[in-house]
Parts: C-alpha cells; sequence; structure tokens
C-alpha cells in the first residue's frame, strides 16, 4: 500500500491565478525545491540499479543496505518463490488482460485465495490487485451513505480513501485512543450502520493498536470491525496472522485487509473474512470488479510465499525480532529520538528535528551506504520528519551493527547526536 496517514492540503484555487489546475500544489513544489537548491540528493527519486539480495541493493551507484523496503520476511529472493512465479509466466503468459468476473480468474488466483484462507483458517478470500484497493474496495462496499466509519486519525490514506469513496459519515478518533473511539460509536444514532476501521501496525511509527481492548468496545456497541493488518501479517503472532492473533481477537474482527507487498513480498491485496454473505462482495465491489485481475506468475510467488510462511516463518519471525530488538536498542543508546519506547513490531521511526535537518540526515546515510525512508509532513502524524526503517528477516546481525555504525557517523556528520 502507498503510505501516509493523510492527504496533502488541497487549498481552494486562488482568483487570478489563469485557473491553472495545479497550483494546489504550489506549497509541495516549493518544499521539494527547497530541499534540492541546497544540494541534497532528492530522497523520493531513489533508483535501485540492481537489486542483489532482499537487504541490498545497487543504488545511486552505490552498494547499499537495504532499511526501507517492508520485505519483512525476505521472501522476494527466495528460490521456490522465484521458480513459481518463472513457471507460471511460462504456462500462462504474462497476464490475464481481464477483471475477475470476466476471463481474469485463472487456476492460480483460486489457488492463493485458497493459500489465505488456510494461513488464516478463514472461509473466505478475496484477492485484489493491489493493497490500496482491498481498502478502497471493502470499506466503500460495505459501508455507504447513511453508515458511519469510526477510524483512527492515523489510518492510512487507502482507508480515508475507502471511506470517501462509499459516502459513508466520516468519524475520526485521536489514534489508539479507546475511550475517544468509545465516545465516537456512543454518539452514532442507534440502528445505524458502524463500521470500525483499525490497524495492527501503524507503519509511520511502528505502533501497535491496542486491539483487544478496542475489539471488545466496538462489538459493545453493534460495529463490525475491520483491521489493516498489511506490516505485520507474516511477522506478529504465533502463526504470523498478525496483531488480531497476539491480541486473541481474531474470531471478534468481520474482516482483516493485509497485502503481498510485505512480508509475502510481490503485489496484491487481499480481504479475508468469515462472514457468510462474503462472496456476493466478487460482485458488487467495483474496485475489484472493474480492475484486471493480478497476472498469473504474481499470484504463483504470492500462494508460493503464503504456503511457505506457514511452515518455515517461525525461524524467520524469532530472527526478525532480535533485529527488532537490538537496532531499537542500538539507536537508543545512540541517542535518537525513536517513535516508540520499545519494539513493538519490523518498523522503527527515527524522529528528526526538521524536514531539513531530516533530509540532510537521509542523504548523509545513503551516501554511507544504507537506504531508509525519508517521511515529511504532512503525510505523517503531528507533522514530524521520520527516519522510517523496516527490518528485514534476512538481515544478519552483523548487517545491523553495519547498520548502527554508518547512523552513528551519519548522526554526529549532521549534528542530530
Amino acid at each position: 500500500m502507498s503510505e501516509g496517514v493523510s492527504q496533502p492540503d488541497r487549498p481552494a484555487q486562488m482568483e487570478g491565478d489563469g485557473g491553472d489546475l495545479f497550483s494546489k500544489f504550489d506549497s509541495v513544489i516549493a518544499m521539494r525545491e527547497g530541499l534540492l537548491s541546497k544540494g541534497v540528493e532528492d530522497p523520493f527519486n531513489l533508483v535501485m540499479e540492481k537489486v542483489l539480495s532482499p537487504t541490498r541493493a545497487i543504488c545511486n551507484g552505490r552498494d547499499t543496505i537495504l532499511l526501507g523496503t517492508y520485505n519483512y520476511m525476505g521472501m522476494t529472493f527466495d528460490p521456490d518463490v522465484v521458480a513459481a512465479g518463472e513457471q507460471a509466466l511460462r504456462d500462462f503468459g504474462s497476464g490475464t488482460t481481464g477483471s475477475r468476473v470476466l476471463n481474469g480468474t485463472y487456476q492460480g488466483h483460486k489457488e492463493v485465495e485458497q493459500a489465505l484462507m488456510d494461513f488464516y483458517a478463514m472461509d473466505h478470500a478475496m484477492v485484489f490487485s493491489t493493497g490500496y484497493q482491498a481498502n478502497l474496495g471493502i470499506i466503500s462496499t460495505i459501508a455507504g451513505k447513511g453508515d458511519y466509519v469510526v477510524l483512527d486519525i492515523d489510518s492510512h490514506a487507502s482507508i480515508w480513501d475507502g471511506c470517501k469513496l462509499g459516502d459513508a459519515e466520516i468519524v475520526p478518533f485521536k489514534h489508539n485512543d479507546i475511550e475517544a473511539m468509545e465516545k465516537r460509536l456512543r454518539r452514532i444514532p442507534e440502528g445505524a450502520g458502524k463500521l470500525v476501521v483499525l490497524e495492527g501496525v501503524y507503519s509511520m511509527l511502528g505502533d501497535v493498536a491496542p486491539l483487544a481492548e478496542m475489539v471488545k468496545v466496538a462489538k459493545r456497541y453493534g460495529a463490525m470491525v475491520l483491521v489493516d493488518e498489511a506490516h505485520s501479517m507474516g511477522f506478529i503472532g504465533e502463526n504470523g496472522r498478525g496483531v488480531v492473533e497476539s491480541a486473541g481477537v481474531i474470531d471478534d474482527v468481520d474482516f482483516i485487509i493485509g497485502t503481498f507487498s510485505k512480508s509475502v513480498g510481490t503485489v496484491g491485496g487481499f480481504c479475508v473474512s468469515n462472514h457468510p454473505k462474503f462472496e456476493i462482495m466478487r460482485l458488487v465491489c467495483r474496485p475489484y470488479v472493474f480492475t484486471a485481475s493480478l497476472p498469473p506468475s504474481v499470484v504463483a510467488t504470492a500462494c508460493t510465499s503464503i504456503r511457505k510462511l506457514m511452515t518455515t516463518g517461525h525461524n524467520k519471525r524469532a530472527h526478525l525480532w532480535e533485529n527488532s530488538k537490538a537496532l531499537h536498542k542500538g539507536l537508543k543508546d545512540l541517542g535518537f529520538q525513536l517513535g516508540t519506547e520499545e519494539p513493538e513490531s519490523a518498523i522503527i521511526a527515527v524522529i528528526m528535528p526538521d524536514l531539513e535537518q531530516g533530509a540532510a540526515m537521509w542523504e548523509a546515510l545513503i551516501k554511507g551506504g544504507l537506504y531508509v525512508n525519508l517521511a515529511r509532513p504532512p503525510a505523517t502524524p503531528a507533522n514530524m520528519t521520520l527516519l522510517r526503517c523496516s527490518l528485514c528477516a534476512e538481515h544478519s546481525a552483523e548487517e545491523v551493527g553495519e547498520i548502527l555504525a554508518i547512523f552513528e557517523r551519519a548522526g554526529k556528520a549532521v549534528g542530530i547526536i
């Protein structure tokens, strides 16, 4: 899914601007030009000339450790996953050229949906062409005019867009605040349709939602619950089913949204559910009905990856937790301000004083051989500038040590520490 908790402000067109529809983006243009005028490498135009492994690539001509790819379980170069994609490409060609409800359902699409049902122990699974479309499609279809969507203020952009497309009443609450969520639910008219939308792991700070308490409150007020587990699938929970599993509420939520572009290592999105009427979504969900289906090679890689995570994921999860704890402690000991007091996920956010220093720090890191994500306002909570690190189960302990050394050198050079 594309990142960000909100969309850039879209100011009204100013009189006398000649009707230029691009004038609404002038502040973003000025921000980018301001950064580049100082000679900083463009942090939003990184080119990977060659990907060497899940943890290394040649970026802008440099051998670089990857710490910003969301490749949590390191499945992108798994030999079985790659072989499955190659075989499907030979057997079925490069694409389906059609929607799932027309000519776009191949055997592989049914197989990957079955793999998801087995992974989650759910009755239904529906695959979309992207994770963004999964949220867009499910939310906009089940919550329409006259319904209410209660959602965390830090929700992903695809969640907000799903709410807008469905034309439901949008009721946001303070991030991870159970009491604030309950107050919003209490004010909704009796008998109205209610959907509570939460995320297991929030991608900006890497913090985890208190799902056990939130789901309990939502059910008390008769709301359906959708949880986006994009950043926790494969990693969190005994079987890698996400925060819903670790919190013990997987049987209480109505919909789980996920993506193939993180732990699964390819592209696509999905929704799993036990709702008895769920299959009708295939005929009424517009972002599903009116979009070409994923290529056979993609669903083959996804299916193989999911099956392997079911059998070999335990050791990968254990090592990824070791990496997360080591990096979090190391950065904290160096004096960096982090997004969470303790490691809660595979995402570790390093808070920068401002955008200018954040960009300078990003450049020092990339020149030192380390790639992380530079996240900036308005896509970040509380207008923070963040260097967002996402660890991989394939990072070795030695690579984590290298990462800390690069952060230390860069932080001292820029004056952050």
